[in-house]
């Protein structure tokens, strides 16, 4: 079993139909799909590629080596201890966003970044368009619900994760799993080192590995908006003892006083408003509500900020 994977080209052609039915499969039963053919040149991806390895080793690797994650497991290997590292995560990583520092020894890091960061973000408006169409709703309605009602609120950030070899993965995650708060994640992955899975009908899957592949997957705000129909699905990635994952993922999220609830075009008709399985909520409060239960499961998330 694999996630789907979709040329985003055939939305042009003679094959529309069948490229806007992959996707809708995508966000209905797999919350995860790949793209091929998305538009965004192999020529800058390669350039991403080697900014974003160059950065690491020049960096951050030596950071890493000194880092809470590395210490502890280290303990836990000189203890000869059979626990695994639960609240800790295999992981270097740092954001990209419009309002924040970015490093700036790797020569042409910063401007293939913002290209690449301009290319995403166009991607993610083509494919909420997308959503848009396959849930039955006006063009751009995502888009303006994330932004608020006027102007361009949404946060845009892009994280960028290396997950260097690890000597013992048995005894450590390299991402916890979880589910992702925003909106549309857009997340260019390493073409050789596997190690993100989703949890699918109770089994957790590989995200197998596409050369310039960019894997879509939708976040909490989605399922919320889609008023269910859209999931928002559980994911991790896994520590491997060979090999230095790459993994950037672009978030498209909403404004954080923006007001987010189901479409009143799909929310289901309700004697009354508390019978509602979404709520309607500022995504500034339910930031605070997943900033302390990021790994736990998402519902409760959705009955705390219904009680604020």
């Amino acid at each position: 079993m694999a996630i789907p994977v979709i040329d985003f080209s055939k939305l042009n052609g003679e094959e529309r139909s069948k490229a806007m039915a992959q996707i809708a499969n995508g966000c209905e039963e797999w919350g995860f799909f790949q793209l091929l053919n998305h538009g965004i040149p192999e020529e800058l991806l390669e350039r991403v590629k080697k900014v974003s390895f160059e950065c690491y080793k020049l960096e951050r690797e030596e950071g890493f080596k000194n880092s809470t994650a590395v210490k502890k497991l280290n303990d836990l290997v000189e203890k000869k201890s059979s626990e695994k590292l639960e609240n800790s995560d295999w992981e270097d990583v740092f954001l990209l966003s419009d309002d924040n520092e970015w490093p700036s020894k790797i020569p042409g890091f910063k401007e293939t970044m913002a290209e690449y960061r301009c290319e995403l973000k166009k991607l993610a408006e083509k494919v909420m368009d997308v959503m848009d169409e396959n849930l039955g709703l006006p063009r751009g309605y995502i888009k303006k619900a994330f932004n608020g009602d006027d102007g361009e609120n949404a946060f845009f950030g892009t994280k960028v994760s290396h997950y260097p070899p690890c000597p013992h993965p048995e005894k450590v995650t390299g991402l916890r799993a979880h589910t992702d708060a925003g909106g549309v994640i857009l997340l260019f992955q390493d073409d050789k080192v596997g190690g993100l899975q989703i949890l699918k009908d109770g089994e957790w899957i590989d995200v197998q590995p596409i050369p310039n592949a960019i894997v879509i997957n939708t976040g909490d705000q989605i399922e919320v908006l889609s008023n269910g129909r859209y999931k928002s699905v559980w994911h991790r990635v896994l520590a491997m003892p060979d090999g230095n994952r790459r993994s950037i993922a672009s978030f498209y999220n909403p404004w954080l006083k923006a007001t987010i609830a189901p479409a009143p075009a799909l929310a289901e008709k309700v004697k009354h408003e508390a019978d509602q399985a979404y709520p309607k909520f500022v995504f500034g409060d339910y930031m605070l509500i997943y900033a302390e239960q990021k790994f736990l499961p998402k519902e409760p998330r959705f009955h705390a900020v219904k009680a604020m």
